[in-house]
Order: structure tokens, then sequence, then C-alpha cells
């Protein structure tokens, strides 16, 4: 068997997310489906992680093993393009791995970011691509805020309740919020995360962007270790997993 790593880039607005579901079309059901009708073979397409429906990717990391070899990498590439050319969904790389590898258990950094548009005027080129905020934020405190988040925490308040993760710990390595215009994007790094962590921090640090919440407050609820007093998370559509790195 030979172990192909494939990197995706998509845009996740008319899919259910990443994982195969009942519900709606996913990428993976989506990639897996072209996979198998080109190498002729049954293809089970394994990712780095679930990306939410709605949620978009830059570069997505997933495997696949195959009874064949590939030995024309670009050609193999248009081919598979051409059949994702209306499906919103790009295969950038592909690369033979070694037969310990696995996209997810071998990843040892995620970067995910997160996009907010901060205006008053609707968003015609970046719907779906942003969250559109209307209300006046308080950069300077949300960076204040963004710093809080760093280092190795129990994240059991920005975690969702369907979450199967064995130990709600987790080290975020760096939270780096920047302001171009009104676009302001909040970059998240970790080996991983929980099930809806970065929708549910970036709920939580709009509050304080808006002042609704202290800084005091903002680090008691995270301490509080209880979802329920987390902020609604914030929109799928301005989330991008943004690298995997092995």
């Amino acid at each position: 068997m030979f172990i192909y790593q494939i990197i995706i880039e998509y845009d996740g607005t008319n899919y259910v997310g990443w994982q195969i579901q009942k519900n709606g079309i996913s990428i993976q059901e989506t990639i897996q489906k072209i996979l198998t009708k080109i190498l002729k073979q049954k293809i089970i397409l394994y990712g780095s992680g679930r990306t939410d429906s709605g949620v978009h990717a830059y570069a997505q990391s997933a495997h696949f093993m195959s009874k064949t070899k590939i030995n024309n990498n670009l050609f193999f590439l248009n081919t598979i393009n051409f059949f994702l050319r209306k499906k919103k969904i790009s295969i950038l790389e592909i690369k033979q791995k070694n037969k310990n590898f696995h996209a997810r258990y071998s990843a040892k950094k995620r970067v995910y970011k997160y996009v907010i548009i901060n205006r008053t005027a609707p968003l015609s080129l970046e719907t779906n691509k942003a969250w559109h905020i209307k209300s006046i934020l308080n950069f300077k405190l949300l960076k204040k805020a963004g710093k809080i988040l760093e280092g190795t925490k129990d994240f059991s308040v920005y975690r969702s309740s369907s979450c199967g993760a064995k130990s709600p710990v987790r080290t975020l390595d760096k939270v780096v919020i920047s302001k171009k215009s009104d676009k302001i994007i909040i970059t998240f790094k970790s080996k991983s995360f929980l099930q809806q962590q970065v929708r549910s921090m970036v709920g939580c640090l709009k509050f304080v962007a808006e002042e609704k919440w202290s800084l005091k407050f903002f680090k008691a609820v995270m301490d509080s270790k209880k979802r329920i007093n987390c902020a609604p998370p914030a929109p799928a559509q301005g989330l991008y997993l943004l690298k995997v790195s092995y």
C-alpha cells in the first residue's frame, strides 16, 4: 500500500463540514468519491481534523492509502482538480509519505485564523467569508484579552457539549491579533483544538471588545470551566484552517 498526503483548499459555505454526514454533502465525501473514481479502488480519506459547516481552509491536510503507485503527481493533480472545478475545492499538493504518517495523529501544530469586518456597511465582496460586526470594537482590549488565552489551560468553557476529546486541557502557543482598516484578523496556534474552541473564544473576545465584559470577568469565565458561561460562538463563515505542520 502507498500512502499519500494531499493539501486542500476549500470554501466551506455550501458543505456540512469536513466529515461525512447523513444530512448533507461534506468535503471528505466529495473528494473521496473522486479519488475512488480516478484510482479505481475504494478510497478512505483521513483529515487532520474536522472543520464545521461553513468553515473554510487554505491548507487542510489529509491522507489516503492506495494499492497503486501514483507516478505523475502533476497529471494526478490536474485530473482531480478537473473533477473538482465546480465544487470550490482545490487540491494544492500531493506527496507520498512513509507508512507511519497520519494526517491527524502526526500533526504537530495547527493554525487557524478568524476574520472580522468591523463596520456599519453590509458586506458585498466578503459575504460568507467573515463575521460582520457593526458595533464599535475596542482593539486594545481585544489584544489584551487574546494574551490571557495563551498557555496551557483547561479550556472547558470553550468546548462544545458534543466534543469527544478525552481532556479539555490544551496549550495555546500564540494568539496574534492584527487590524488593517476595518478588518481584524485573529490567529490561533496550537497542537490541537477542542470542538468549537476557536469560535467560542472569538465569541468571548467580542464581548470584551464591545466592553460588555471586563478583562477580569473574561478571565473569570474561562476559569469557571463551565460551558454555560461562554458567550455565543462566533459564526462559522469567519473561520479558516490556515496551516497544519508535521
